[in-house]
């Protein structure tokens, strides 16, 4: 996702796909299947992460464990928002976009924007 380096969302993801909170070693050993990491390195961006209020964190003995705060699809969400927000021309985004939508992704912002109407 665009607000996240490269190794910001590979431990995101790894959080997303957690059932609990997971400690800096859990979510080190799950990276290292594909790289060799540093715990260091690790640790230094869940901590960035939780600065940045991606992520919260619970002490545990004298570890933390780490959760996040939304889910992948509100993050991916909020990445689209601040890209609509940034553009130009939002209708012509907007009008590309939805030239390039699938029928079902069609379908499923046709009925998102009636329930959006209804609540109005």
């Amino acid at each position: 996702m665009r607000q996240f380096g490269e190794l910001e969302a590979a431990i995101m993801d790894v959080l997303w796909d957690a059932a609990e909170p997971l400690r800096v070693r859990d979510v080190l050993d799950a990276l290292n299947r594909d790289r060799d990491l540093a715990y260091t390195t690790v640790m230094t961006v869940l901590t960035n992460l939780h600065r940045k209020g991606w992520v919260d964190r619970e002490r545990e003995d004298r570890a933390y464990r780490y959760r996040t705060l939304t889910t992948r699809e509100e993050a991916t969400a909020q990445t689209l928002r601040e890209l609509l927000d940034s553009a130009g021309d939002r209708e012509s985004v907007l009008l590309h976009f939805v030239s390039s939508a699938t029928e079902e992704e069609s379908d499923i912002l046709r009925r998102a924007l009636r329930r959006k109407a209804r609540r109005r």
